[in-house]
């Protein structure tokens, strides 16, 4: 989780510098896309505090544009590009989670959110999911800005995804987070019904992260034979010594 709040940094850090640079041809664009699929929520309370969360589904358009947005900023070559799809793909999991960022601001007396998988739902069709993983510093008091990313499951155990058939997402966050909050619920709505994420695993990036799977799935069977080897041994152990009891009690 260090490694993927590290490289996200990085990320927000390098879309800072762009907006001070500006690329007004693909800027316009990319924030056309961001508005697509980022959802807002801002409350104020009676003594002037106030809370804005951003939260934004990394749909295949949305992580598209970033990866555009990078390359023509730097001027990368067509290797370049494809590492940094590669690792941006990596950092969020889309084959095994369905990632969301959510920014908070709050401006008054602190959040208080632990646990936070008790806090988040993310309502996929009738399907009620918790987060599988987040950023684990939405567990600690938050008084200012933090962000972060939050994982909910992709599949069931069957392994069939949640979102085949599935038009809209809706993600759920407990009201009783603060005071400001306290008695609301906060709700953020997806219209995922053309999101097709197959498409980002095209090229040499998803060829590097099809080769990784391979081989963690490569070293989850060996293990899985070596344990199976270990129970036949045992096995045959046994039945050796009740063949042989089976002798003996033949000879009485």
């Amino acid at each position: 989780m260090n490694k993927r709040i590290r490289f996200f940094g990085s990320i927000l850090l390098a879309f800072s510098v762009l907006f001070l640079c500006g690329i007004p041809s693909f800027a316009a664009d990319f924030d056309s896309i961001l508005q697509k699929w980022s959802r807002t929520y801002t409350t104020k309370g009676d003594m002037g505090d106030e809370l804005t969360i951003v939260a934004t589904y990394y749909s295949a358009e949305y992580i598209e544009a970033l990866v555009q947005r990078e390359a023509e900023k730097n001027l990368w070559t067509e290797s370049e590009v494809e590492n940094y799809k590669y690792e941006l793909l990596k950092a969020l999991q889309l084959e095994e989670y369905i990632p969301v960022m959510l920014s908070f601001d709050m401006k008054g007396a602190p959040l208080r959110m632990a646990p936070f998988d008790n806090k988040a739902i993310l309502w996929v069709g009738g399907q009620k999911l918790s987060p599988a993983d987040y950023d684990k510093r939405f567990n600690f008091k938050l008084s200012g800005k933090r962000e972060g990313l939050v994982y909910f499951p992709r599949y069931d155990e069957s392994g069939k995804s949640y979102l085949e058939g599935v038009s809209t997402l809706r993600l759920t966050i407990d009201g009783n987070i603060g005071p400001i909050t306290m008695g609301k619920q906060i709700d953020f709505y997806w219209d995922v019904s053309k999101d097709d994420p197959s498409k980002l695993y095209e090229g040499r990036a998803a060829s590097r992260l099809e080769l990784e799977r391979l081989i963690k799935r490569l070293n989850q069977l060996k293990e899985q034979k070596s344990k199976l080897e270990e129970q036949i041994a045992a096995i045959e152990k046994e039945i050796e010594m009740v063949e042989g009891r089976i002798e003996e009690l033949e000879k009485e």
